[in-house]
């Protein structure tokens, strides 16, 4: 494949200095650096992915950088988002980012977008560099970032990790099939586990944010064979890497039409999740959602604890993972049903493959308010919709706002919070 950036940036001295081992290197030499001096790259997040490819593109002396992210960093963070640290707790990520950027290569251009990456902004933002490198967590970002990339003739490197899994593509319709072609459509909300929900190895952004890296060099550069048309699954437990390929779709509904034609949509209604904690649909996880006609009803830790300690008879229903129930648990719960099993049981007993009653849905009475928590308010919404469908009274369904986090804050300080 021909390099993407057929510019040649100049070389100062001291940075022939400072790449010298990729000038000795005859795969890539004066003209891939120089490429890489001259090429702009964008990166959709600066967390678990983000850290290691800004990192490592840094370095390699790529001359512009786009960084798109909103959120602070949290000492959560700190477990697998190594571009940020200790000293950067409650700071803007992007501005975490762009500091260390500068302290590993001054020469680097950074450009920041502090706002969500959406349908209105997304062709405005992306337009302006030569490779897209995808470090969302989250379905409509995805979907959004390969349809605008389509739409654009940007060539989109993919990267998503859960738990001790990972995945790395290079989605490019110019050359090969796009995200779409191999997931046409989201998976049910609630299905796929966010890595909040799930879990995520520290070191495992590591792995595939540095192949990212690798990826996007190899375009800008021309060198190697890059991953388009193939996707590589990392089994981190197993150290195996499998590869499979991925067909271009002629009928995809967006790189088998012209370009032009491409409209980016609403993704968080077309996923059914929202794509970041201040869009209306992550408001509506707390209230109107999937056509309900009645805000979910909330509770504070602190309400809780009052109604607790005066004797109401409540259902506690915790449906948070059992890992997470041997970290800290509330002694008031009455059943605890992780969110996974519990959707599963709901999709066949709607589908009519099973009876309610030989589910654990079963424990879940009908004639008592029932609280239902989480870690942080969010899973606890999503099974009190899924009841809702069921059948469920909407007005005995209430959900504890902040989860369990919020009752550690307000409540019992001594928990230990994650």
């Amino acid at each position: 494949m021909q390099p993407i950036v057929n510019q040649l940036g100049a070389l100062t001295n001291d940075e022939i200095h400072r790449y010298g081992r990729h000038l000795i290197m005859p795969e890539l030499g004066m003209d891939g650096q120089r490429r890489l001096k001259a090429s702009s790259i964008l990166l959709v997040g600066t967390g678990g992915l983000g850290s290691p490819l800004a990192l490592y593109l840094a370095a390699a002396g790529v001359g512009r950088l786009g960084l798109v992210d909103y959120d602070i960093v949290e000492e959560t963070n700190l477990q697998r988002q190594i571009i940020h640290g200790v000293s950067s707790i409650g700071k803007s990520k992007i501005e975490s980012a762009a500091q260390r950027i500068l302290d590993i290569n001054p020469n680097v251009q950074i450009d920041k977008y502090e706002v969500p990456l959406t349908s209105e902004n997304a062709l405005e933002i992306l337009e302006p560099y030569d490779v897209i490198i995808d470090g969302t967590d989250n379905f409509p970002t995805r979907y959004l970032v390969n349809d605008a990339c389509v739409r654009l003739g940007k060539p989109n490197v993919y990267g998503s990790i859960l738990r001790f899994e990972g995945q790395l593509s290079v989605f490019y319709a110019k050359e090969g099939p796009c995200y779409r072609c191999m997931f046409p459509e989201p998976p049910p909300p609630g299905l796929v586990p966010s890595c909040a929900e799930g879990g995520v190895l520290g070191v495992l952004p590591g792995t595939i944010g540095t192949m990212q890296a690798t990826e996007a060099i190899k375009l800008i550069t021309g060198i190697g064979d890059p991953m388009i048309g193939r996707m590589l699954l990392y089994d981190a437990l197993e150290v195996s890497f499998t590869t499979i390929k991925v067909r271009k779709n002629p009928t995809c509904p967006v790189c088998g039409i012209p370009a032009d034609q491409v409209e980016l949509i609403d993704y968080e209604q077309f996923c059914g999740v929202p794509a970041h904690d201040h869009s209306p649909a992550a408001v509506a996880v707390n209230g109107l959602q999937n056509g309900a006609d009645l805000p979910i009803p909330q509770i504070t830790a602190l309400e809780l604890k009052q109604r607790l300690d005066s004797g109401e008879d409540l259902f506690v229903l915790d449906v948070r993972n059992p890992e997470e129930w041997e970290i800290v648990s509330l002694e008031s719960t009455t059943a605890r049903i992780p969110k996974p099993r519990l959707m599963l049981a709901a999709q066949e007993v709607q589908a009519g493959r099973i009876k309610l009653a030989d589910t654990p849905l079963a424990e879940i009475p009908r004639d008592r308010e029932i609280i239902v928590y989480c870690r942080s308010g969010a899973r606890s919404s999503d099974v009190i919709n899924t009841l809702r469908d069921l059948g469920y009274d909407p007005h005995k369904l209430v959900n504890m706002a902040g989860g369990i986090l919020g009752w550690a804050r307000n409540v019992d300080r001594s928990m230990p919070v994650y």
